[in-house]
């Protein structure tokens, strides 16, 4: 009777004594497998980062502007436009229908000085819930509170960029910022969003809407006082934007005198839809991918049953010679499942390793955090599991299948076969 060991050392001479064979072989699979795990990863790295862009917008928000609607009802000429209000922002938030409703005042040329510099971000006329609806994390200080509004406090907010270029290396907290020659007390200070060299949104500065309603309304021809330039509101719960959509567009089409079943007559964006349709298109990419890879590792397998059929063939003389002398049936089997098994793990894991290698190299060129819409590459469990089950699989097939066969034989057959 053999011991492991030495069905292992007689494993490993039957694969040297064919190296350009199993290395042919070995390398196809690794190269699958390290092809299937890569292009899964990199997929993956775009599906994280698109999430991680739509999160860094907000939580669940759907934006809507004002629009265009006919200047006669149920005519489609003639086009007037229309603004959204803070009547209109009240209705929906009256209606109960909204988790978070948000009206937003949004003005470029609002000039921004402090005593030491000057800056050119936008200035956002906000509530004290836009952190909850937007992602804004705040560094240092508080942002707006109801007082602010309510008493239309000279108050702001300043974007980590904009901090930066008002205060440079000095706190800003406490500080004053002229806006168009109007002082407004520092009461806090965003900490960094977004990624790369784009610093527009942390160039933003905050103040309280009926502070701007007041002091910097929307200019304009027939434009109302009370004008927003947004209401960006959130559904009870992320499954309702459709329902969440229906009725905010039903309030604003009531107030301002047309039918809400009039598409082209809202300008929206429902971040929620977009998350799901990202989703949705690298889940068939992965699929996509996963299905490329199965392919490939169905052909590494192929190989393998292939050379492991070569082999048997060959060896079939060897394997009468062995059972005249006493070897057991089981003991052929152990052999020739260990020479598949290994040539399929080993290549396997070289190809897991490879990938894992590549992707580090990828996530230290790019940075650790990645860049704009794209994560760092990192290797997915699923798919190593399924490349490790079907390597496995693919491995006990080809070692059993053709070694029962000869096994079968009887001693004298097999002695006779060439």
């Amino acid at each position: 009777m053999q011991n492991l060991g030495d069905t292992f050392g007689q494993v490993m001479r039957a694969i040297w004594a064919n190296k350009l064979r199993s290395f042919l072989t070995m390398f196809g699979i690794a190269w699958g497998v390290g092809s299937m795990l890569l292009l899964i990863s990199v997929g993956e790295g775009f599906r994280s980062g698109q999430h991680k862009e739509l999160a860094s917008v907000g939580n669940d928000v759907i934006m809507m502007w004002g629009g265009t609607i006919p200047a006669v009802p149920s005519q489609h000429t003639g086009m007037r436009p229309y603004n959204l209000t803070v009547g209109d922002e009240s209705a929906m938030r009256a209606s109960g229908s909204f988790r978070e409703v948000m009206g937003l005042i949004r003005r470029s040329d609002i000039k921004q000085q402090s005593q030491y510099q000057s800056a050119g971000g936008s200035v956002m006329g906000t509530e004290p819930n836009y952190p909850a609806v937007r992602f804004l994390p705040m560094s240092v200080g508080r942002f707006l509170t109801d007082g602010d509004l309510r008493d239309r406090r000279r108050v702001v907010v300043l974007g980590q960029k904009s901090a930066e270029l008002l205060f440079p290396g000095r706190p800003a907290v406490g500080e004053t910022v002229l806006l168009n020659g109007t002082g407004f007390q520092v009461v806090g200070v965003a900490a960094k969003t977004g990624h790369g060299n784009d610093d527009g949104w942390n160039q933003q500065i905050y103040i309280p809407v009926t502070t701007m309603l007041e002091m910097f309304p929307i200019k304009g021809e027939n434009i109302p006082q009370d004008a927003l330039s947004s209401i960006q509101y959130q559904p009870r719960v992320r499954g309702e934007n459709e329902s969440a959509k229906s009725m905010a567009r039903s309030i604003i089409a009531a107030r301002h005198g047309f039918s809400p079943d009039d598409p082209e007559s809202f300008e929206e964006w429902d971040t929620i839809k977009s998350d799901q349709m990202v989703g949705k298109i690298f889940t068939a990419m992965d699929i996509f991918l996963g299905g490329v890879g199965i392919v490939t590792l169905a052909l590494g397998a192929v190989g393998i049953v292939n050379i492991m059929l070569v082999s048997v063939s060959e060896r079939t003389r060897e394997i009468g010679l062995r059972k005249a002398i006493g070897a057991t049936k089981r003991s052929i089997l152990m052999q020739f499942f260990l020479e598949a098994l290994l040539l399929t793990g080993v290549s396997g894991l070289i190809g897991i390793g490879g990938s894992a290698l590549f992707m580090y190299l990828i996530s230290a060129a790019i940075g650790g955090k990645g860049v704009e819409g794209f994560d760092p590459p990192r290797l997915v469990p699923w798919s190593a599991a399924l490349a490790l089950i079907s390597l496995s699989v693919s491995g006990i097939l080809a070692g059993l299948y053709p070694a029962s066969k000869a096994a079968a034989l009887e001693p004298v057959e097999a002695l006779r076969r060439e």
